[in-house]
């Protein structure tokens, strides 16, 4: 299922029945040259997850590669954003994945249940709490995920033989999913492989049901992870990033 710049009005109805949509050229190919020399000059430290003396992933990018915050708040995004989440929309956590020859591999079918927040903070409806690269992770209440928006921008063509992202469309309005109650959905439902060209992005719900199979072919996958909101989290705890969404 895809959209195009010319149809981002048609775009909540599409998430609210399937929960994902690919919308092509997203960023033009400029941009995309600029994010690669950008990811291509990072040094492995910190929260850099490296291999091989390559990076291959990153958990706060949008703080140690600023080009990613400027992708996550140019008005390109925006726009995309808002025109799901409303005009509050704000990107609140950024990932890099770079899959490679030297760093390829599968990631079995699961929902994306954590958020990142500034600080652990005892809340109801909120756990069990983790720490990832540092930074506390934690479960919220369904209600918060099920507002959420995940923003898979491509800087590679995303083909068969790359391992892209396969996803069970309607899962994501199924809230938390246990083991039986996946099965169940992956016998019913047929997944659907998503492939997204370069400078495109995968739109999905982080409670759709989604995995990815290590690459075939040689080559890269590079793909920024942008999660975004639209509003302050219920309860005592506060997004890892910004609430503050400009005008």
């Amino acid at each position: 299922m895809s959209a195009t710049n010319g149809r981002y009005a048609e775009l909540p109805g599409v998430l609210e029945r399937a929960g994902f949509a690919i919308v092509t050229d997203v960023i033009d190919s400029r941009v995309v040259s600029e994010l690669i020399n950008a990811i291509d000059a990072i040094p492995p430290q910190g929260l850099v997850l490296e291999r091989g003396g390559n990076v291959y992933a990153m958990r706060n990018v949008l703080s140690l590669l600023p080009a990613s915050r400027e992708l996550a708040e140019s008005e390109a995004m925006i726009r995309l954003t808002r025109a799901i989440l409303g005009p509050g929309a704000f990107v609140v956590r950024g990932l890099l994945f770079d899959k490679t020859p030297a760093a390829n591999w599968g990631v079995p079918w699961h929902q994306d249940l954590t958020i990142a927040v500034k600080a652990r903070t005892e809340t109801a409806g909120y756990g069990p709490w983790t720490v990832k690269g540092g930074i506390p992770h934690v479960q919220p209440p369904v209600s918060v995920l099920e507002q959420m928006l995940t923003v898979r921008v491509h800087l590679d063509d995303s083909d068969d033989e790359r391992g892209p992202l396969r996803v069970v469309p309607g899962s994501h309005a199924a809230g938390r999913l246990g083991a039986e109650a996946t099965r169940e959905w992956l016998t019913r439902v047929p997944p659907q492989t998503c492939l997204v060209p370069r400078g495109g992005a995968l739109l999905m719900r982080p409670l759709i049901l989604h995995a990815s199979s290590p690459a075939e072919a040689s080559g890269r996958r590079r793909v920024i992870h942008l999660e975004y909101a639209a509003a302050p989290l219920p309860g005592d705890v506060t997004w890892f990033e910004s609430e503050c969404p400009g005008p």
